[in-house]
């Protein structure tokens, strides 16, 4: 059982991210390493440039498990530490270690200064190229709605469908016939407790 440890003002990490660092710590029987992990994750973030610990939590609480279990501070880094310390996600509010970063394999002209998402060609002119003759609407044409990777109807149909407009919106044939049971409500006074 863990007890109240005042070195969590120190440690900040929140609840989610202990659970999860306990968990990786048993999948690779070092349980025993709890603390070593806590005392490691202020230096891993301080070496990321201090990001904040939360999507990103996971980030750094991986990297501090595997710098406790290989025995050696950043001898192994996840994509996802890479992708952190190039960038990817954004810019840190702190200076990333640049000795970290070399150590990751990340030249200083790899780092991305830019907003991220600027790097991403626009997609929505080729989809809607694409799919002209078969989106009813420019929802329809949303990348999450027209690419085979995003499951998109409208793909689906065009796969489907050999020269017909598809009926994207239309309720399934058989719904109509699907009987619903719902349970009648309780007859029970609201002050009768269950026995």
């Amino acid at each position: 059982m863990l007890n109240v440890d005042t070195n969590t003002l120190l440690y900040q990490v929140p609840g989610g991210m202990l659970s999860n660092l306990i968990s990786q710590l048993k999948q690779a029987g070092k349980e025993d390493k709890y603390y070593d992990v806590l005392a490691e994750i202020p230096r891993v973030r301080e070496d990321f440039g201090y990001p904040p610990l939360v999507t990103p939590s996971q980030i750094v609480g991986t990297q501090a498990v595997m710098n406790i279990i290989f025995g050696e501070r950043y001898k192994n880094f996840p994509k996802e530490s890479r992708a952190m310390l190039r960038g990817e996600y954004g810019k840190l509010p702190g200076t990333v270690n640049e000795e970290v970063r070399a150590k990751a394999g990340i030249k200083p002209e790899d780092v991305i200064t830019c907003r991220p998402a600027d790097l991403i060609e626009p997609e929505l002119p080729k989809y809607r190229e694409q799919y002209k003759g078969l989106a009813r609407s420019e929802e329809d044409v949303s990348p999450s709605r027209s690419s085979p990777a995003g499951g998109g109807e409208v793909h689906q149909a065009a796969q489907h469908a050999p020269s017909a407009r598809p009926a994207l919106h239309q309720p399934l044939e058989h719904a109509e016939k699907v009987e619903r049971h719902v349970a009648p409500l309780s007859r029970k006074k609201s002050n009768e407790r269950p026995k």
